[in-house]
């Protein structure tokens, strides 16, 4: 039987089908091609793969603006080809996600123009009309660099309508029945196809109430349960991941007692990892946790270093902001709403040490990681192109013609391919990468392995050991009478830094990467150097000989 949890010891992948392999030779992405690449994804490793949007689309927002919720554009197959490429998926292991666009359509949707025809259009009370545009007045503007207010008037209806994102994608009106019956019929649709869960977009919007912000509200928390009830009664063993960008306090509700989400990304930890590093400070990234209230045992935070989107600083205080800015978007064309549009490599200026430092921290505190796709090799980006497309560029095969991506012509690709010296197809591609042993992506995939190697990642209680010395994070994860302590230097030069380790007297740290034994453990301050951006993964095993009668079980590596 499937374990219900599997989703706490799952290793993500983040893809976009457009940008990972083109298999007719048009240029663009599509589900052949993505079959082609499933042996490459089981060799890494990786576990799920998540989607981004691959529906109908005028493409305005990147197929975020939906035109029909229950078929697949043309450019990416066909629905055969999806069915095709689930069933290869499962054969390998993997279980896939995508993305569910809940809180809005494209303006081209059947609905928005059959519900602007008529104000007695059957389809009219699918979106949210104003005569006014003073309603709501409390909710803020999300893309504050392109809309000027939340409502915009149609000529055609000869109203308002409702947005929260761009004015090209009306809101959906969810005090409709009908509607929200409508959406949970789209769910089932792609769960019968074999899908192995949604990450949905954008829930905090759901619903709207005068004299409130518009987000978080009960209603929304009401209508996610009618989904999750939908799913547990009719589709065990698939999930639902909440993209709710707002403070852990806001987002634990979306977790519900165990009946609503099962996972939700954990969006304020991110910045805080990067000024940690910067900042050379552990105090960031354990402020942060300790700002996490605990969520019930059958759910799971997702982490992640970047995605699809700009590396969002919504959740920084104003200092936080101002001095993320500086440290990694000093010039304004990396800058996207508020936040900063700049993949993982070229953020830390191709430094392998700071690359492996931060995956080592998604990959050890409490959650389950994301990989966004060629992070593995460290593909760069192309902040010249607009919107968030500098970081959505095609996936890097090989040093051939459009790195591998497509056979086509190069100016018929989607977007450009990266072709600097440094970050171009012909130096970062996978194919080198898997012929050179200590590359990054052979790292990846070693790390990955030793992660699903110890459930206590995806399932352990956490405690930080708090050093004296700020450049050292340290903390525990524990789970089953298994122990691991994970010790990260934030810094760039090398330190030293003195743990307390006394309750764990008499075990002996064993390196979970090679394998080496340190010194037994004893009341006594437990000293370690690091390297710069250095770090350690221990496994906390008992001496041979040793009684295990204290309910400690010795662990296996």
């Amino acid at each position: 039987m499937t374990d219900p949890l599997w989703f706490k010891d799952a290793v993500f992948y983040e893809l976009h089908v457009k940008a990972f392999h083109d298999g007719n030779g048009d240029g663009i992405g599509d589900f052949r091609g993505l079959i082609e690449k499933l042996d490459y994804l089981e060799w890494l490793g990786v576990t799920c793969l998540w989607l981004l949007p691959f529906f109908p689309s005028p493409l305005r927002d990147d197929g975020y603006d939906v035109a029909n919720y229950v078929s697949i554009a043309p450019d990416y197959g066909s629905l055969e080809d999806f069915r095709e490429f689930l069933d290869e998926a499962h054969k390998r292991g993997m279980r896939v996600i995508v993305d569910l666009v809940l809180n809005h359509t494209s303006d081209q949707h059947p609905w928005f123009q059959e519900a602007r025809s008529s104000p007695q259009s059957a389809k009219r009370d699918y979106y949210v009309w104003s005569d006014t545009d003073k309603r709501y007045q409390k909710a803020r503007i999300i893309f504050i660099d392109t809309e000027k207010s939340n409502w915009t008037w149609d000529p055609v209806a000869q109203a308002y309508y409702w947005h929260r994102f761009f004015s090209h994608q009306p809101d959906l009106n969810y005090d409709n029945p009908v509607l929200q019956q409508a959406m949970l019929d789209i769910m089932s649709f792609w769960l019968d196809q074999g899908l192995d869960g949604f990450r949905c977009d954008a829930v905090p919007y759901l619903f709207e109430r005068e004299g409130t912000i518009c987000e978080n509200l009960p209603e929304t928390h009401a209508y996610l349960k009618k989904i999750r009830k939908r799913i547990d009664e009719a589709y065990q063993g698939r999930i639902l991941l909440a993209e709710a960008n707002q403070w852990p306090a806001d987002v634990r509700p979306y977790f519900g007692e165990g009946d609503e989400f099962h996972m939700a990304f954990h969006f304020p930890l991110m910045p805080r990892l990067f000024l940690g590093v910067r900042s050379e400070d552990w105090h960031p990234i354990v402020d942060m946790f300790t700002h996490t209230p605990p969520i019930p045992d059958n759910c799971q935070w997702c982490l992640f270093l970047r995605n699809h989107d700009e590396l969002t600083l919504e959740m920084c205080a104003g200092e936080e902001r101002d001095y993320m800015y500086y440290a990694y978007a000093r010039d304004p064309l990396m800058r996207r709403n508020i936040g900063i549009a700049r993949r993982l490599a070229p953020l830390l200026d191709n430094d392998r040490r700071k690359i492996e430092l931060l995956n080592s921290l998604v990959f050890t505190l409490p959650g389950s990681p994301i990989i966004y796709y060629g992070d593995e090799i460290g593909m760069g980006d192309n902040v010249h192109l607009g919107d968030r497309n500098g970081v959505r560029t095609p996936m890097q095969w090989s040093a051939d013609r459009n790195g591998g991506f497509s056979k086509t012509d190069p100016s018929k690709l989607y977007l450009p391919a990266i072709s600097d010296s440094v970050y171009g197809f012909n130096v970062t591609n996978v194919e080198s990468q898997r012929q050179a042993p200590h590359s990054l992506l052979h790292w990846m995939r070693q790390m990955i392995a030793r992660r699903k190697q110890q459930p206590a990642f995806g399932r352990g209680a956490l405690t930080f050991l708090r050093p004296k010395n700020d450049r050292v994070l340290a903390h525990i994860r524990e789970h089953g009478g298994n122990l691991l302590l994970l010790v990260h230097n934030l810094a760039g030069s090398a330190q030293s830094v003195d743990l307390d380790l006394g309750p764990f007297e008499g075990r002996v740290p064993v390196e979970l990467l090679g394998g080496s034994r340190f010194p037994v453990i004893s009341k006594r301050p437990y000293v370690l150097s690091l390297a710069p951006y250095g770090f350690y993964w221990f496994n906390l095993e008992q001496k041979p000989g040793d009684d295990l009668s204290y309910g400690m079980e010795g662990s296996v590596l």
